[in-house]
């Protein structure tokens, strides 16, 4: 595929209203095309085995394939993003190196996030699908994420994100409610969550700039809580922050 060629899609589920509802907002995204949309899991399986797919939208509980057996057999040939009604089965995905997962009823906001991860996967050299923010719905705009925890994959607002804290194993989100645990990591963390509201300032510490009530003697003083600033983040934050 060339850096110009439109991401080729297929979109395979056994509910025909899911399928059209993806298939209506591939059509509304820049740079993707569907080449195929099927409620027959088998006609999807042999279309990616032909390699005529980029990306593979995927719901997981279909009647003669799981979405997870399905990946099992195409072994990666093309980039997935899983869509499941139930988050508990989405976590055995992420042994698959899949993109993303979208939960059902899909919001045309989450769809664009989803899209977007694909893209960087897929062709990481060229410009984002959508470059031009003001011409994004505002719908589009993202406020959230999902974060696996132990037991569930937990949606967090991120306007209640105060800072993240890598720990030994995992990682701490600190909200406002309390922490979240979770085994993701400080790099994944960094890649889901807009620069624009987000600063890594330390290896160990990523916080919301609106969160921010001050720097004081080189730490960023959030609340109650003194964060330090490491050595080799100084001059970023210096100038995301616009101290220069």
């Amino acid at each position: 595929m060339t850096d110009t060629a439109p991401i080729r899609c297929i979109i395979v589920d056994d509910e025909p209203l899911a399928v059209a509802l993806l298939a209506d907002y591939v059509s509304k995204t820049p740079g993707l095309q569907t080449v195929l949309r099927t409620t027959h899991v088998l006609e999807a399986l042999q279309a990616v085995q032909e390699d005529k797919a980029d990306l593979l939208f995927l719901d997981i509980q279909m009647p003669e394939l799981t979405g997870i057996q399905f990946m099992k057999i195409i072994r990666k040939k093309c980039k997935v993003i899983l869509t499941t009604a139930y988050a508990q089965y989405a976590m055995e995905g992420y042994e698959h190196d899949v993109v993303d997962y979208l939960l059902k009823p899909v919001t045309l906001d989450r769809f664009i996030i989803s899209v977007e991860k694909a893209k960087d996967r897929i062709r990481p050299s060229t410009a984002p699908l959508i470059d031009n923010s003001a011409e994004v719905p505002a719908q589009a705009r993202q406020d959230h994420i999902f974060i696996k925890t132990e037991y569930r994959i937990q949606r967090v607002d991120l306007s209640d994100i105060n800072y993240i804290e890598a720990l030994r194993d995992y990682i701490a989100i600190h909200t406002g409610a309390g922490k979240i645990l979770s085994l993701e990591s400080m790099r994944h963390m960094e890649e889901i969550l807009p620069e624009s509201r987000f600063l890594r300032i330390h290896k160990s510490y990523i916080v919301n700039r609106d969160k921010i009530d001050y720097l004081e003697r080189g730490r960023v003083v959030i609340g109650k809580e003194y964060l330090p600033i490491g050595d080799t983040y100084k001059e970023k934050v210096r100038v995301k922050l616009g101290l220069l």
